[in-house]
């Protein structure tokens, strides 16, 4: 019996070498012989009425596999084992092979697709989220004056609120451009805006200035994250021809963002009436209603990018070849039916896809908890970012990066420095043209007397105030030195940059006023009482020069259309780094007539010909930093890029806003020189205009 079953095993599992006893092997070779001879009339009885590839294989209820599905996994198995054993840098150089194939191939399929009516829908939603970047760097600036009413803000806090939004800029630049090139550009792109809409929209509404400063900080780390990607995403779908002149244009937007928010705050904030209170605590002034009016062009492109694909160059990139395949179709579809030609026929089957050797790590959903299984993934593509970031350093792309970080900076250092620098010194011309329209009273005596109106731009000196009542007026720029209040009644009194010096104050009352303790200085009390002091800011006098801020921001934000409309004709024709060296020494040039500007006319016209005259030089380096790096490390590297420049714009604003007053030498010297450095250094990069996107 034993001798049996032996047997019986052995006929069960006769297989050798992958295929069993009866089976053919796959060489190709007829063996015959080894089958047992059936009639023929028998074998058309077995096989009448079914087919031989239905019939059900013996071994699987034994649970042996099928030859032919072995030899399948084994084929399948032999390239990951092999890659297994190879040298990554050897991986690595096939993956460089199928990207300069892929670079060459993507580039007659973007041909192919034409530029019609898909890019132009694009390059409209991807200009509004330019727009709002360019909204956002102005915001802050246009509300400040009414914010410190409302929070009583001190300089520092002022200051502070100035710079952060560049802060959350520069980390949001940062992260969110590297994350692109690991999640996605749309994915991405939305994140950040979905970000700057909701804390932007959010910011309009907190009352306390803690809050306000974080909800600044957020929303422009959304925002810093826009403009790396908006780049790279509209560059992976435009040609060698189209991509300078396009990119360009696109950074229009950024000028109309500014147009827009200075129009905007015109209409706006002056009516420091408009919005509503709700008790006395909570207040939704004029200002608040800019802040929520300057979201909407976030808005707007957040909803409108939905309807958008993500870039099939990056979809390429991770392998994903059947989803770039039906965006390019759509794309190319799009253009032919928009130019009255839909008979033509996308003839593209097949596209190059790089070699992927990224490892991915997939937990299953029953490996640890949730918190575990989320810091693994989120730790796999922070490590993923990183390693794109000490990319950009390797020997390939090193003395390239380092000389794009230094004109970015310097041009950003100059730009953004300069930018802060006119405002405040026209603000300073004002101030000292206001001073010089003081009015002087010396040793003069009021007694019995009423005043009821606003006192502004008054020094009162050695003056005499008996029994005199001051009812529901304001003080405006004004001073008190060496007089004397006695039996004096103070009402309802609100005052701006008003002080008491080495003044005698005697049996005088105040009354809900904002006459602080700082506001006295070496003065002496006698019988005098304070009741009900105001709280909070209660200032509420409009200032004469606001409007002319808004006006030298619209202008300067107008001026660069010029330059804009040049450089957009210019760019694939004179090529980028001409532009730049050009645009960043033309600029320099103009620094040297501010010395000249000794009005606020000329400080705005000056100011005009500067912002004209450098934004050529911000297009061409928008243009080659998309265009020197490989898809896969784009947005990362213009990120970084990006990040610093808004590191110089930090810098930018410091330096420069503590020299007005004081000189205007060192502005101008510094300015001049980072912009002559930069401009020079520029002229040893790399042309790009001629070479297809990696």
């Amino acid at each position: 019996q034993g001798g049996r079953e032996a047997n019986q095993v052995s006929d069960d599992y006769r297989y050798q070498d992958g295929n069993y006893e009866g089976y053919a092997p796959n060489d190709g070779y007829y063996r015959g012989g080894d089958e047992p001879a059936y009639e023929e009339d028998a074998q058309s009885d077995v096989t009448e009425g079914h087919d031989e590839d239905d019939e059900v294989y013996e071994g699987e209820y034994q649970g042996i596999p099928h030859p032919d599905d072995i030899k399948e996994k084994q084929k399948k198995r032999a390239p990951a084992m092999a890659d297994e054993y190879r040298d990554r840098a050897d991986l690595m150089a096939e993956r460089m092979e199928d990207e300069e194939q892929l670079a060459h191939q993507y580039e007659n399929i973007i041909e192919e697709c034409g530029h019609g009516r898909f890019q132009w829908t694009l390059f409209f939603v991807l200009g509004l989220a330019l727009m709002a970047d360019g909204v956002e760097v102005f915001v802050v600036g246009f509300v400040l004056p009414s914010a410190e009413k409302d929070m009583c803000l001190s300089s520092s806090n002022k200051g502070m609120l100035g710079l952060i939004v560049y802060l959350g800029m520069m980390v949001g630049a940062v992260m969110l451009g590297g994350l692109a090139d690991k999640l996605g550009r749309k994915k991405c792109l939305i994140i950040s805006l979905a970000i700057n809409a909701a804390f932007a929209f959010l910011s309009s509404f907190v009352q306390g200035y803690g809050f306000f400063v974080f909800c600044r900080l957020i929303s422009g780390l959304g925002i810093g994250g826009s403009l790396p990607i908006v780049f790279a995403y509209f560059s992976e779908f435009l040609s060698r021809e189209k991509r300078g002149e396009h990119l360009s244009w696109l950074c229009m937007f950024w000028m109309i963002g500014g147009i827009f928010a200075s129009a905007m705050a015109w209409s706006i904030i002056p009516h420091y009436g408009w919005g509503f209170s709700m008790g006395t605590k909570y207040h939704f002034h004029s200002w608040r209603v800019f802040v929520l009016v300057c979201s909407l062009p976030c808005i707007a492109s957040l909803v409108a990018l939905k309807f958008m694909p993500e870039s099939p160059r990056f979809l390429l990139e991770i392998g994903k070849h059947d989803e770039a395949w039906m965006i390019l179709k759509q794309v190319h579809d799009t253009n032919m039916r928009a130019k009255g030609e839909p008979e033509r026929v996308f003839t593209v089957s097949y596209i190059k896809t790089p070699k992927q050797v990224d490892e991915f790590i997939e937990i299953q959903s029953s490996t640890g908890t949730w918190y575990q299984r989320w810091m693994v993934r989120i730790m796999t593509i922070f490590k993923q970012v990183w390693d794109n970031v000490l990319y950009c350093l390797t020997a390939q792309y090193r003395m390239n990066t380092l000389m794009l970080a230094v004109v970015w900076f310097t041009m950003a250092l100059s730009y953004y420095g300069l930018i802060v620098w006119f405002p405040d010194m026209i603000r300073y011309l004002q101030e000292e043209a206001y001073e010089s329209r003081v009015k002087i009273f010396d040793e003069e005596q009021v007694s019995h007397f009423t005043f009821n109106f606003t006192l502004e731009n008054q020094i009162h000196r050695n003056g005499e105030y008996r029994i005199d009542k001051f009812i529901g007026m304001k003080f405006k720029e004004v001073k008190f030195e060496d007089s004397l209040f006695e039996e004096c009644y103070f009402e309802d009194v609100t005052s701006s940059e008003t002080f008491f010096e080495n003044c005698t104050i005697i049996s005088t009352v105040f009354y809900n006023t904002d006459l602080y303790e700082h506001k006295f200085i070496n003065c002496r009390f006698i019988n005098s009482t304070f009741l009900k002091e105001k709280e909070g800011c209660h200032l509420d006098f409009e200032e004469d020069n606001d409007f002319l801020i808004y006006l030298v921001s619209f202008l300067g934000s107008l001026s660069v259309l010029p330059g804009n409309i040049i450089s957009a004709l210019l760019m694939d024709k004179i090529g980028r780094i001409k532009m730049i060296g050009g645009s960043m020494l033309i600029s320099a040039v103009c620094c040297f007539f501010l010395f000249f500007g000794n009005s606020e006319s000329a400080m705005i016209g000056w100011q005009c010909l500067f912002c004209g005259a450098s934004i050529a030089a911000w297009n061409a380096l928008d243009v080659i930093t998309v265009e020197l790096y490989p898809t896969d490390k784009r947005a990362t590297a213009f990120g970084i890029l990006n990040g610093l420049c808004k590191f110089g714009a930090i810098l930018g604003n410091s330096i420069f806003a503590s020299f007005v007053g004081i000189t205007k030498v060192v502005p101008i010297l510094l300015a001049s020189s980072a912009l002559v450095g930069g401009g020079l250094l520029a002229l040893r990069l790399p042309e790009t205009r001629e070479q297809v996107l990696m």
